[in-house]
């Protein structure tokens, strides 16, 4: 009998292998499916993506479009779902950006409730949303977005801004054509503001000369994604001023082989110049401005004003001089 147990040792261990990895498989499996379950359910959703693909691939989108928004903008947001983002192109991928951070529990139930319906929203839940913390609130958001996300370029924008997606894509795709091997810094930019020493975006701390150095104005600016990298692959060493677009055009102020591409149709200044149909952004917008500004855009097949006007002169940016000569306004240009 000794020898029989023994003979049948190598079947028994070996059926108890098959056993045991059947019902792992089983149990792992089941693990899965509760997972997914619960992210899908409860975790925001770029978290979920980074759970889901294990293999350490991204999912790749051709733009980012990132819309600075605040807790209580609902309105806002549906607003820009119904006009520039109701057109969808699978290239592209938005989110309504948003800090959670000592909010009240209805703003955190009210918020919830949306992420579950529009899934667009990346919420930072380390970050108190406001004016004060918007360099921060930019930082972070570049940092998750590049940890979580491939693409080729990233817009930034606020939700008071109008933008024209496809004609950023065209815009895009021509830039690229040329064959450039060179990085892509896009918007309209000032490289004459004198630094703010009092009112809300004072720099108590900014030590390197009488004027900001060059940067795309906050409303609307696109960076290609070694841009993005750059700046999320630093954040921890990264000097971060009161105003977001300064301390971009500062970050990347020391890099070498970037375009600095100025365009006029960004009308994306803390003023807006007026209305002009060749404006690919247009900020400063009401929500009434909004809709009234999409309404005539689609039954006008590709007008933004009824009648264009200008507030305010623009300029055409001349890289050829020192900074504080850059930017003189001229009525000529839209």
């Amino acid at each position: 009998m000794t020898y029989l147990r023994l003979d049948l040792m190598p079947k028994l261990q070996s059926i108890m292998r098959r056993r045991f990895l059947a019902r792992t498989n089983v149990l792992a499996f089941l693990f899965a499916v509760v997972f997914v379950f619960l992210c899908v359910r409860y975790l925001p959703e770029r978290e979920c993506q980074s759970n889901r693909q294990t293999s350490g691939s991204k999912l790749k989108h051709r733009l980012i479009a990132l819309i600075l928004s605040s807790p209580d903008n609902l309105e806002r947001r549906n607003t820009i779902r119904k006009t520039w983002l109701a057109e969808h192109d699978a290239t592209v991928k938005h989110f309504f950006v948003i800090g959670t951070q000592d909010i009240l529990p209805e703003q955190r139930n009210t918020l919830q409730s949306e992420k579950q319906k529009f899934d667009d929203l990346l919420l930072l839940p380390r970050l108190q949303d406001s004016y004060g913390t918007l360099t921060k609130k930019v930082l972070h958001t570049l940092k998750a977005v590049h940890e979580h996300y491939d693409f080729d370029y990233l817009l930034k924008c606020d939700d008071d801004s109008y933008v024209l997606v496809h004609k950023i894509l065209k815009e895009l795709d021509k830039w690229q054509s040329k064959g450039t091997k060179r990085e892509l810094y896009w918007g309209f930019f000032n490289g004459r503001a004198q630094v703010k020493r009092s009112g809300p975006w004072k720099e108590t701390d900014w030590i390197l000369c009488d004027y900001y150095l060059p940067y795309a104005v906050g409303g609307g600016y696109i960076l290609s994604y070694n841009l993005v990298e750059f700046i999320a692959k630093n954040a921890d060493i990264l000097k971060l001023h009161n105003s977001e677009d300064v301390s971009v055009g500062l970050w990347l102020a020391p890099l070498a082989n970037i375009e600095r591409k100025h365009d006029v149709r960004f009308d994306t200044e803390y003023r807006s110049r007026g209305c002009s149909n060749q404006y690919i952004i247009t900020h400063k917008l009401t929500v009434q401005n909004m809709l009234s500004m999409h309404d005539y855009y689609q039954t006008s097949l590709g007008a933004l004003c009824p009648k264009e006007f200008r507030n305010r002169m623009s300029y055409q940016y001349n890289w050829t001089v020192p900074p504080s000569q850059c930017c003189n306004r001229q009525s000529s240009i839209p």
